[in-house]
């Protein structure tokens, strides 16, 4: 799970798809917000919602105490990140993997999120909100999954539809698997269930 920037809904949609798929979840790498990670919110979440849940919240390779970009977070902790060790976790079940920022987010000074996904060998869903830059965002995204021949495997749109910016977006990628996520103005238990079968549908379609 990758994002066309920060704070554009990526922990939403991997809650709901955790949920939807009883999935593994996992967040190779936290930067700040340690008490209230990514990982936690997720798990929370899906717990709240879903009681029979049985998959597995996997445990960070690396939690940096700044919010900050990873790789300044590390160099501020002091924290060496080894990315050869970054592997995926073992397991039988669905695995949703949320990475950090967009695709360009430097996890040390030659090691970006793109090159995290590549080197895992994983599909990725791009999730997108819609603000003034958001075409430019998005279509750059996907362009630099395609260049790095990295399987897009669908585009969720985050937040109220906008015709203009969407109908731009897919017409230049008509091939894209899309969904959509509505605004959550409080992300309940009511909302994420409502949204587990929409999402569902869209994964089996």
């Amino acid at each position: 799970m990758t994002g066309i920037g920060t704070d554009v809904g990526k922990t939403v949609v991997s809650t709901i798809m955790t949920a939807a798929l009883n999935a593994d979840y996992w967040k190779p790498i936290q930067a700040g917000d340690l008490t209230n990670s990514d990982t936690m919110k997720v798990q929370r979440g899906v717990l709240e919602c879903l009681p029979s849940y049985n998959g597995t919240f996997h445990s960070e390779a690396y939690r940096l105490p700044f919010p900050l970009s990873p790789h300044c977070s590390a160099e501020q902790s002091q924290t060496i990140i080894d990315t050869g060790a970054l592997t995926l976790p073992e397991t039988s079940n669905h695995l949703i993997v949320e990475g950090a920022g967009g695709l360009m987010v430097p996890i040390t000074r030659d090691f970006l999120v793109a090159d995290l996904i590549a080197h895992l060998g994983i599909p990725t869903f791009v999730v997108s909100r819609h603000y003034l830059g958001s075409i430019n965002h998005t279509l750059l995204t996907l362009e630099a999954l395609k260049a790095r021949n990295i399987p897009i495997a669908g585009l969720i749109f985050n937040g109220d539809e906008n015709i203009g910016t969407e109908s731009v977006i897919c017409e230049r990628h008509p091939s894209l698997r899309t969904h959509r996520i509505p605004q959550a103005h409080t992300l309940d238990t009511a909302f994420i269930q409502e949204e587990i079968g929409r999402m569902q549908e869209f994964l089996n379609s």
